[in-house]
């Protein structure tokens, strides 16, 4: 037998062509997988340069330069004009601007590859649940101040509509649940006719992707981009018949803070949303002197890049709510909350805590919290900070 490797090389090239099976000769499965391999290669590589470069500290940069646009309380003058959403006192001319607008709620992601979030120390109300997987989610909801950069912007759950629906909010939201049945947030928006303001109907510059996160959580937009894209779709203070949307909207009740002596020496308060997921367990703490719960994740402070504040609230809200599963086919499991009716709270002021019950009537009604002898509860004039979580789960303080 001749020994092959005394063969000539035209004949060993023969022999590789027999044993190379026909469809690797075709160029376009060649191109597909040159494709494939520089694809993967250049997943590497972001992956590489996320890890390494943008989960250090950055800068906000947008399109539109530094974005620093914010509003506090520090303007002068006579401080009288409660904020109809959280009682903060402001002046006359901060009332005449809210007057201009009405309520923008932003759908804000707290997934660990999204965090920090931008913007939220500058919300006058934020609701917090889970939107899947142990995930929570925000909806922040600003009318008396103004956040000159908000990120990162998610998608739209079905219960948050029920929150939204109590402040006749513009939705800030880049699309969200739709597969049919009881979740389908997209086909609700739509139902319920709530203020659509959904990225994929309005795109560049009211929303732009940062550079700050990798997709898909880098979409950002401002307070004024949405306010002015709010009244170019007619969403502005009044509606097409001329009824503002306060006509009928109801304040809650707030007094001024406590006294440091009548204030108490209220424990680290822990809030677990889902026990099997502690990356999205809430501790806040509470500051005596400054009379605010600080807001941790573990040991972690949550900042805002944007106005390097700790985020904080005056008042903790925790809403027990039963939990189910949509079965809707969706893969991660797409939730329900029983966000109608009524439910045990804890809330959270003063360094103390106030058991009682939240109670809402209807769908677009307004939540009430209640005390043990039947008395609406009064809340600290600052933001709000309402947690849903599943009835069952034990809140430590």
């Amino acid at each position: 037998m001749t020994d092959p490797l005394r063969l000539s090389l035209n004949k060993r090239r023969n022999l590789l062509k027999l044993r190379v099976p026909a469809f690797f000769k075709s160029k376009k499965l060649q191109i597909a997988v040159g494709s494939i391999i520089l694809y993967l290669a250049a997943a590497g590589v972001s992956y590489m340069v996320f890890n390494a470069v943008l989960k250090k500290p950055f800068d906000i940069k947008t399109p539109f330069g530094n974005l620093t646009d914010v509003t506090s309380g520090s303007e002068e003058g006579t401080k009288d004009k409660p904020c109809p959403l959280n009682g903060v006192l402001y002046t006359k001319s901060r009332e005449e601007q809210w007057k201009q607008r009405r309520p923008l709620g932003f759908m804000v992601e707290n997934h660990i590859d999204a965090r920090p979030p931008l913007g939220l120390s500058r919300a006058d109300i934020i609701y917090e649940a889970v939107a899947e997987g142990g995930i929570t989610r925000f909806l922040a909801l600003y009318l008396c101040q103004d956040a000159g950069d908000v990120a990162s912007i998610r998608s739209a759950r079905t219960y948050f509509l029920d929150w939204v629906a109590e402040y006749d909010a513009a939705y800030a939201h880049v699309g969200g649940a739709n597969t049919p049945g009881p979740a389908d947030a997209l086909g609700q928006i739509r139902d319920y006719e709530i203020r659509d303001m959904d990225q994929f109907g309005l795109g560049f510059p009211t929303y732009w992707r940062g550079t700050d996160k990798l997709a898909p959580h880098n979409v950002h937009s401002t307070t004024k981009k949405l306010w002015d894209a709010a009244k170019d779709r007619g969403f502005g203070p009044e509606n097409d018949k001329g009824v503002r949307w306060d006509k009928d909207f109801v304040i809650w009740k707030f007094k001024d803070d406590a006294s440091i002596n009548g204030r108490g020496d209220q424990k680290p308060i822990s809030v677990p949303f889902w026990p099997q997921a502690p990356d999205y367990t809430v501790t806040w703490k509470y500051d005596k002197t400054s009379n605010v719960y600080q807001r941790f994740h573990q040991e972690t402070a949550q900042i805002d890049p944007i106005t390097k504040e700790q985020m904080s609230a005056k008042n903790v809200i925790i809403q027990f709510e039963t939990e189910r599963i949509a079965n809707d086919g969706y893969p991660d499991g797409h939730l329900l909350y029983g966000t109608i009716g009524s439910g045990k709270t804890l809330i959270f002021q003063d360094g103390k805590v106030i058991e009682g019950k939240w109670v809402k009537g209807s769908r677009t009604s307004r939540t009430k919290f209640i005390d043990s002898s039947g008395k609406e509860i009064e809340l600290n004039r600052g933001l709000v900070w309402i947690q849903t979580i599943p009835v069952g789960n034990k809140v430590e303080y």
